[in-house]
């Protein structure tokens, strides 16, 4: 990965702050905002994400002074902006004139003004108008001191994945001339002989709109790809024109990566983004979101090749979109920011700063809640500012690790669609499962994309690899051949690139580095499960394997498939390919970890944690590193740690203490 230039500007140590909507407000409250931020520490918001409307009411006419007055108060207080594009939400005079910039759902239904993000990303009428709200805002602000850095657009892709007006059809049309050349090896590539779907020609084609059955995989996939393709050609577009005018300020946009944002390639969008920023938030009814926090912070650093990335937002407390959105708990937000800190983020954010009286998200937390200051959540905000200040050192410090999870997002748009021998099947479940087990054993993970698997991992785990190329395939086999663990899950390197059926037997591109070949699925009924020879439970998926080289690690205990392997190990080259052809439970995923790291020689980050008690190391290039410790239970525990602990400002000779629920940073050499 190339690397990406210097950010933020302006801004020392871990940035800190959130969305500033300073037009929602009187002026003597946005005087209130400035002295209150700079109580809190606060040194970088971000402002006109959704300012459209107010910069420009009327087509061709501008209101800029209230912007202005706002960047020269905040840079007058020290604070430093990540300045919008003011894009995000097209405003109503827009789409009246017009409406033909509105998106569309698969069955036609057009998504009307009164909401956010309602365009056509790929229409060519608001791209014009988008480039030159862009421009506007780069030709006027761009030598700002108080500007550190672009925010282009927000969350694209957020609401409206996957568009399907006229726009949207003849985009997609280009995508597919410039993919496949001629309307013969598309028909080729998307197996159009069957059912009758042979084209002539690229005009005849749309988008996989609703249809009486299955539409045809293949059609459904390369859309999901021209999508996430066609929002990255958005994001471009616009930041085309912010270097442009001002070549020295870096660029981003805010993704939103975690297991439950399904539509965008982000790894795919890395190399555009002068820094990785990330939007996330917990789910309330989940108990251990924490570990889910984990997963998406580590995946923010995978997009980033490692570098360190900056959290755009996350929430002070309760959320508004969930059915039902409980507060955070004591220390709870410390902690999640913490988390983010401790694997890799030099910047940490919200949504928002000041707590809207009125809209669609007026019960969302914020910085500064309804209750004002007099409050737990305000208390908790000058205490996180405190802390990073105190965590200044850490920016620029890197996170390794000796475990590698493979992610794949076309795998996920590919193996959850209908046809396939279970509908039961979760991408993200399949990859967590995995996750969750190291997470547990305090084994940091690097979450990397098949494209570019780096070297140096002891272990490499991959879930549900279901499409994936011959390059990807022999990337994965000489990282085992080089001396890594490897382990292969069930449903991987079924079909290529095109969605194509490799030939053969199962599990098709993997089947010589993990010596089995598989006849037949057999997926297991709702609520049924089968047993294997070490008590292990295993639900969702069987297979009949034979072994062709591997040896069997677990066999079916019962069930039509009694006696024959479930779990395999192969050699392979310096290392070995381990194959699990089934859904075992917890115990049974525990059971297999223990075994590939005690095979790697893969230690915890901190031995004898007990768990809920989390250990990350962030290393510095002058050999200082920094230990985090978090504890998400409710009881102390205390480390051997030797050094100098920040948050608390004190030296630590040989044992400390974690107190329940707290963090604690240890810098040591």
């Amino acid at each position: 990965m190339t690397s990406r230039r210097p950010w933020p500007l302006n801004v020392e140590g871990i940035a800190y702050g959130g969305d500033y909507n300073p037009e929602q407000w009187p002026l003597e409250v946005q005087l209130e905002d400035v002295r209150l931020m700079k109580e809190a520490g606060v040194g970088l918001v971000s402002v006109a994400i959704f300012s459209w409307a107010q910069l420009e009411p009327r087509e061709g006419h501008f209101d800029f002074a209230w912007l202005d007055a706002v960047l020269d108060r905040l840079h007058t207080a020290g604070i430093g902006v990540a300045l919008a594009t003011a894009t995000a939400s097209p405003p109503p005079w827009l789409t009246r004139k017009h409406p033909e910039i509105l998106p569309r759902l698969a069955d036609g239904t057009v998504l009307h003004q009164g909401s956010r993000q309602s365009y056509a990303v790929a229409s060519p009428v608001f791209r014009d108008y988008a480039l030159g709200m862009t421009r506007r805002m780069a030709e006027r602000y761009g030598g700002h001191p108080a500007l550190a850095v672009w925010h282009v657009d927000n969350e694209l892709g957020c609401h409206v994945p996957h568009d399907y007006s006229e726009a949207a059809a003849e985009a997609f049309r280009h995508w597919l001339r410039a993919r496949y050349g001629t309307p013969a090896a598309l028909n080729d590539a998307w197996g159009t002989a069957f059912w009758s779907q042979r084209y002539d020609s690229f005009g005849e084609i749309l988008p996989p709109l609703a249809a009486p059955t299955f539409v045809n995989p293949t059609q459904q996939l390369d859309f999901a790809r021209f999508s996430s393709d066609e929002l990255l050609a958005h994001y471009r577009a616009l930041r085309d024109v912010l270097r442009e005018v001002t070549p020295e300020v870096p660029t981003t946009t805010n993704l939103m990566m975690s297991t439950a944002t399904k539509w965008m390639d982000y790894f795919s969008w890395s190399e555009d983004l002068d820094l990785v920023a990330n939007d996330h938030y917990t789910i309330a009814r989940d108990p251990e979101a924490h570990i889910e926090l984990a997963f998406s912070a580590d995946l923010s650093r995978g997009v980033a090749g490692g570098e360190p990335w900056m959290l755009m937002e996350h929430s002070t407390s309760a959320v508004n979109w969930q059915p039902r959105n409980r507060a955070k708990g004591p220390g709870e937000m410390l902690r999640n920011s913490l988390a983010h800190v401790a694997r890799g983020a030099d910047a940490v954010m919200f949504f928002q700063w000041r707590q809207s009286v009125a809209g669609a998200e007026k019960y969302h937390s914020a910085m500064l809640p309804h209750a004002g200051v007099d409050s737990d959540v305000w208390r908790g905000t000058l205490e996180l500012g405190r802390r990073l200040r105190a965590l200044a050192p850490v920016r620029g410090s890197r996170v390794s690790a000796d475990v590698a999870l493979v992610f794949d997002y076309p795998s996920w748009w590919a193996s959850e669609m209908e046809g396939h021998p279970t509908q039961a099947l979760s991408y993200p479940d399949e990859a967590m499962r995995w996750y969750r087990a190291l997470w547990q054993r305090g084994v940091t993970v690097d979450i990397v994309s098949p494209r570019a698997i780096p070297t140096g991992h002891r272990v490499v785990i991959v879930p549900t690899l279901y499409t994936v190329d011959d390059g990807a395939a022999a990337r994965i086999g000489e990282a085992a051949h080089q001396g890594a663990s490897v382990l292969v899950t069930f449903f991987s390197g079924i079909v290529d690139e095109h969605d194509h059926v490799r030939l053969g037997g199962y599990p098709g591109a993997f089947r010589d580095l993990l010596g089995v070949r598989t006849e037949e699925f057999h997926p297991l009924l709702q609520d049924e499960t089968l047993t294997l020879d070490d008590g292990t439970r295993a639900s969702t998926w069987s297979e009949k394997t034979r072994l062709e080289g591997a040896q069997a690690v677990r066999t079916w205990a019962d069930g039509p498939l009694e006696g024959l392997p479930a779990v395999t190990r192969n050699r392979a080259g310096r290392g070995s390919a381990w194959y699990v052809g089934t859904r075992p439970d917890a115990d049974g995923v525990a059971r297999i970890v223990d075994a590939l790291l005690d095979e790697a020689g893969v230690a915890p980050v901190v031995a004898g944690l007990p768990q809920g008690v989390e250990a990350v190391r962030r290393r510095a290039d002058d050999g200082t590193s920094y230990l985090f410790l978090i504890n998400h239970t409710h009881q102390d525990v205390d480390v051997d740690a030797v050094g100098h602990e920040l948050l608390g400002g004190r030296d630590v000779s040989a044992r400390l203490t974690v107190p329940a629920l707290e963090t604690v940073v240890v810098r040591q050499r």
